[in-house]
């Protein structure tokens, strides 16, 4: 018996053939930066050693690509609170508040809370993760034993599952991503990502993006850097 592509086996075939294509086109897609433009501002603009993580980091995010989105997670999670040294904007950028982009953070190699959350974000964006799962949290974080009232101003990203699910969190000082209510020694403040501004745990914006002047900078810097948001 001879295999024919007729009737309705041949338009089953063709669907197969056709969703095939739209997942390779969706996962192509996923990775639009020009790393090659990336690793060349890289090196004129910080030398090699900083073009080699920017390496590390483009085959980090290559080899998440097709991975569930909790791996994706702790891949990202890992890639920069292992490569990247936490230290204060004074000592990095000489100045009390710098938001860096991606390039600038890895280029310096060293950065703050905003820093890390920063790039986090826009990796997990650029491997596919819907912008509405992702939130830049910033948090009165408690110092010292679980009675302490010593608080200070701290960044996080966290991650929703669906719009009402409890938030993971993602945080540059502790390496194991757990859900909110394992975070005790956080309070969130409000959060944001390129929609707009959000109070509490409202799905929706409070406020646009232009009410954070720095967040602003930093997605006109990336676009300037050739990282369009």
């Amino acid at each position: 018996m001879s295999f024919s592509f007729k009737g309705p086996r041949r338009f089953f075939l063709l669907h197969v053939l056709w969703s095939l294509a739209l997942v390779w086109i969706v996962a192509f897609s996923a990775t639009a930066w020009d790393f090659d433009r990336l690793q060349k501002t890289e090196q004129q603009r910080y030398g090699s050693v900083a073009a080699k993580l920017v390496k590390d980091w483009e085959t980090t995010l290559s080899s998440a690509l097709n991975l569930p989105e909790p791996d994706k997670l702790k891949r990202i999670n890992e890639f920069f609170n292992r490569r990247v040294r936490y230290d204060t904007d004074w000592a990095v950028w000489g100045q009390e508040d710098y938001w860096a982009t991606p390039l600038e953070f890895m280029g310096k190699g060293a950065g703050d809370c905003e820093d890390f959350v920063i790039a986090k974000y826009f990796s997990l964006r650029e491997l596919g993760v819907a912008k509405e799962k992702l939130r830049l949290t910033y948090v009165r974080a408690k110092i010292g034993d679980p009675s302490s009232s010593i608080t200070q101003a701290h960044m996080v990203l966290t991650y929703y599952l669906t719009p009402d699910a409890e938030p993971l969190v993602l945080d540059s000082l502790i390496s194991e991503i757990r859900p909110a209510s394992r975070r005790p020694d956080l309070t969130p403040v409000y959060s944001f990502n390129t929609d707009g501004v959000f109070a509490g745990s409202a799905n929706r914006p409070a406020a646009p993006v232009e009410r954070l002047s720095r967040w602003k900078d930093v997605l006109n810097k990336m676009q300037a850097e050739g990282m369009e948001p």
